[in-house]
Formats: structure tokens, sequence, C-alpha cells
């Protein structure tokens, strides 16, 4: 089975203590409208910081700070492995702007499961219910 390298990006509002993170929904494709922390694929040569850096610009017209990983997480779909690192952000500069994602959200910790999670993004909702404040 192939294996995919991904980074994702939890944006939050403070990185710090973090009371909302943005989230967004598929645009396209097998899970269009199941939503997702806005990141992508790792490039060869590239970090998983670098990635989130060029992919998040790419995505949501947005630069950046990329902080701690707060989990990786590992996930067999049908047809590939996904290998997810999962970074804490925050907005350095821009508006988050949807270019690919049909909605986006700010959810706090009451609202996590107001949306359909992807289901490997669903195992890191645990995780944040006890980082958020």
């Amino acid at each position: 089975m192939k294996t995919i390298r991904v980074a994702a990006a939890i944006i939050c509002d403070d990185m710090e203590e973090p009371t909302k993170i943005f989230a967004t929904a598929k645009g396209y494709g097998e899970f269009k409208g199941q939503w997702e922390f806005p990141g992508g694929k790792i490039e060869a040569g590239e970090s998983a910081q670098e990635a989130l850096v060029r992919e998040i610009m790419e995505e949501l017209d947005t630069e950046i700070e990329v902080g701690a990983i707060i989990h990786t997480i590992e996930y067999d779909y049908p047809t590939f492995h996904l290998f997810m690192d999962c970074f804490l952000a925050k907005v350095k500069a821009g508006r988050l702007t949807l270019k690919e994602a049909q909605a986006a959200r700010w959810l706090t910790r009451s609202e996590l499961y107001e949306v359909q999670w992807l289901p490997a993004d669903i195992s890191l909702i645990k995780i944040l219910e006890n980082t958020l404040r």
C-alpha cells in the first residue's frame, strides 16, 4: 500500500492558550464536504514545517508561524496509508481566504463535534479537547 506523508496545521487563535481552531471542509474529491485541518503533501527535500508554510499560502493565501508538533497520525484509507504530522500554528500575515476548501469555521472546544471530520482527523479531536481552553 502506498504511503502519503502530509503535514496539517492546527491554526489557533493563540499557541500558548488556544481557545479556538480553524478547520476547513474539502472542496473536491471523494471526501468533499468533510472537515479537516488545512495542509498538504510534503515534497521531496522539504521539512514538514516548510510544507505547511507553502501549503497554507497556496490554499488560504496566508502566512503562518508553525509551532510545536502536537501529534502524528497514521491511518489506513482504502487505497493508501496516511502519515500526518500535526502542528500548532497561528496566522502571521494575511487573511484566511478559501482557495480550495468549500467552507471554513473557527471551532471552540464545545463545537469540535459539530462538523463531520475526515476519518484520520477525528483521532486528533480528543487531543484538542484537552488542549483548547
